[in-house]
């Protein structure tokens, strides 16, 4: 079978994430959260602008997928995160005034960004959406969505809280206006085949988060099983049910340490995986190849990332790589 320029892409990026004797790190290994990726007489430029912070565990492994790549093929990587979306327009308008050679952008709140994402596009600066706003993505012009359908991941979700018992799920979301945390509680109500309801929280009070999910179990004896969708939200959830007394089945979207840990302690059932190294590593690649070739991948439709689930019998595993800052 002939190898293509993405296959060979690709097999480069199990290259720099699968062999290693250290839980995932090579020679090559992903660089400290905190540090940039700009070699010298880099041959382009790229800006990730995410909607998340520094120091956040999931967007930390997002940029470690991303300094990584442009590490391997030479190229200046930039990162910035923020959570409000005039922020996050701000710095794409920066990253088109300084004529970057390609954006990747995470879309929460797409409508927020579409004005700033067709100046890129009108600049002629190709366009990589992630994580977030999938079904924006081509009518804004991007090239492509790296990400996964988090209506099927919440599907899925649904579908193993069923199997396990669950016949009213509490979904907590924890960022308001954030168009995929809805998706996923749709999802999963569409399979629970129980009733779903909604909590709102903010995740950057996560001592409320742990009141709030608390005073929702001590009223309401019903609820069985509680799915967070973000991994700090999930560890308060965690806290919630002992402070409670309840017997809710836990779940959750996403990964960190202290997630992976608790389903290894038996305290998660399952964490949904979107494999976020992927969001960060893919995009530099393809916009990459974009420049290089004009390679175009997906075909107009997304790239998936995921879903995929981590429990108990795969956490050790997962651990280690986590430990390296890849998963």
């Amino acid at each position: 079978m002939r190898r293509t320029p993405i296959v060979l892409a690709l097999l480069g990026a199990l290259a720099v994430t699968g062999c290693s004797s250290s839980g995932g790190q090579s020679a090559q290994s992903a660089p400290a959260a905190g540090s940039a990726a700009a070699p010298a007489g880099a041959s382009a430029s790229f800006a990730v602008i995410t909607h998340g912070g520094a120091g956040d565990s999931f967007w930390d492994v997002v940029k470690n997928g991303a300094e990584a790549a442009g590490k391997q093929y030479g190229v200046k990587v930039t990162y910035q995160g923020d959570g409000d979306p005039a922020k996050q327009s701000q710095l794409i308008d920066q990253a088109v005034s300084e004529k970057v050679d390609g954006i990747v952008v995470s879309m929460a709140n797409p409508d927020a960004l579409k004005e700033a994402i067709g100046k890129a596009v009108a600049a002629k600066i190709p366009v990589v959406t992630i994580n977030s706003g999938a079904d924006s993505s081509k009518a804004f012009g991007a090239i492509t969505h790296v990400g996964q359908s988090e209506d099927v991941a919440g599907r899925g979700a649904g579908e193993q809280l069923k199997a396990a018992g669950v016949t009213k799920l509490l979904c907590v979301i924890h960022e308001a206006g954030n168009v995929g945390l809805d998706q996923r509680c749709k999802g999963a109500e569409q399979t629970l085949g129980g009733t779903v309801e909604r909590l709102q929280v903010d995740v950057s009070n996560l001592a409320d988060v742990t009141s709030k999910v608390t005073a929702k179990l001590q009223s309401d004896k019903q609820v069985n099983g509680v799915l967070a969708l973000n991994p700090a939200v999930a560890i308060a959830a965690r806290d919630a049910i002992k402070d409670s007394g309840s017997q809710a089945k836990l779940a959750t979207f996403d990964l960190s340490g202290d997630v992976v840990s608790a389903i290894k302690d038996g305290e998660i059932l399952f964490a949904v995986d979107q494999q976020q190294y992927l969001q960060g590593y893919l995009p530099i690649t393809f916009l990459n190849l974009y420049k290089n070739n004009l390679n175009t991948v997906g075909g107009g439709l997304p790239v998936n990332t995921g879903p995929g689930f981590v429990t108990k019998d795969n956490a050790e595993q997962v651990a280690k790589l986590a430990e390296a800052g890849t998963r």
